[in-house]
């Protein structure tokens, strides 16, 4: 009785089953018992309800670090099935290639973590930090940019992110081709931060520091046009006569050209003010020795006005009684009575 009991259960629960299978059209027993989440094996009441099998309802239970991938910033947000677009969790990768495109086409390597935050995937922060790590730290104008801007689309098989060109002409180049003064005319360097800087590109503020003509005094505070006329930088000479031209030929006081003063005009004048010069009298020491303080003006010795290739010695040494001064001389091979041959044989002004 009690194995007929036994058999009769049995036949029961096989109606039952069989009856469940019939009011679900296209779903077997071996289909029934089937996980449509493959391996993932979790408590079904993580995401569902005995009330209602759809929509899932994520329990705050859930721990996705324990799948391989810690949800954090934007990940936290995201839809599931912007990620799961099966319900076979078990086929989906954690490397952040396998959801987001890779825009550097392998160039920067499969970690997009280096460089970008799960906050946004477009934040600037670290994409600049590791910037600052390359052989061209980004600055002003630069750290704004968008990468784009540098890093454009290229011929096919030639590097976009990697291996360009840290020189300013690299990207400047059609600006410097462009530019007034004539760059190229002018023999400009190619190194633009000579003269323009990353906070601005314009004004430029060119280093003359560098050049063979540093900028001192008075120069400092004259426009570039003084000097250049109209863009003419890379032509203009170095010498003081190149500018002063006009003021040594037209110098009266004393009369520049006919005295035969030096071109080198940096030997009486100085680059804080033309005025003032002092000439230095260094052929014939008048500031030091037996002449210091025997003279007041220039024509104590050039009594020629204007002429001061013509001096005097007779003027002011007792010299002025030729007889004696012959008779103090009688015993110098070529002696005569001229300032001339005074100076030859007292170039110095020594006894």
């Amino acid at each position: 009785m009690k194995a007929m009991r036994t058999g009769w259960y049995l036949l029961f629960l096989s109606i039952m089953a069989l009856a469940s299978g019939l009011s679900r059209p296209g779903i077997t027993s071996a289909e029934d018992t089937r996980n449509p989440h493959g391996r993932f094996k979790q408590d079904c009441n993580l995401c569902h309800s005995p009330k209602s099998w759809v929509p899932a309802r994520i329990s705050s239970k859930f721990d996705h670090s324990k799948y391989g991938l810690v949800l954090q910033g934007a990940h936290r947000e995201t839809p599931c099935l912007s990620c799961h677009a099966s319900l076979d969790f078990s086929k989906e990768q954690s490397a952040c290639v396998d959801c987001h495109q890779d825009v550097h086409e392998g160039e920067l390597g499969p970690d997009c973590a280096r460089c970008h935050t799960t906050r946004t995937f477009i934040e600037r922060s670290r994409m600049e930090k590791m910037h600052q790590l390359t052989r061209f730290p980004l600055t002003g104008v630069h750290a704004t940019l968008d990468c784009r801007t540098c890093h454009d689309s290229t011929q096919p098989g030639n590097l976009t992110w990697v291996n360009l060109g840290s020189e300013c002409v690299a990207c400047h180049r059609a600006a410097a081709l462009s530019a007034v003064p004539d760059h190229q005319d002018n023999a400009f360097p190619e190194d633009c931060g000579q003269c323009h800087r990353t906070t601005s590109w314009i004004p430029a503020a060119f280093g003359h520091d560098g050049t063979s003509f540093p900028l001192t005094g008075a120069h400092r505070s004259l426009s570039c046009a003084a000097c250049h006329g109209e863009g003419q930088f890379g032509k203009v000479g170095s010498a003081c006569v190149d500018c002063h031209r006009d003021d040594y030929d037209g110098t009266l006081d004393p009369v520049h050209t006919t005295i035969g003063f030096p071109l080198e005009c940096q030997r009486c004048h100085n680059t804080t003010t033309w005025q003032g010069a002092s000439f230095d009298h260094t052929r014939f020491p008048i500031d030091s020795g037996t002449h210091a303080g025997k003279w007041t003006l220039c024509s104590d010795c050039h009594k020629t006005p204007g002429n001061y290739l013509d001096f005097t010695c007779l003027s002011c040494h007792p010299h002025s009684d030729e007889a004696k001064t012959q008779e103090g001389h009688k015993e110098v091979p070529n002696y005569i009575y001229e300032s001339s041959a005074c100076y030859t044989c007292h170039p110095q002004g020594r006894h």
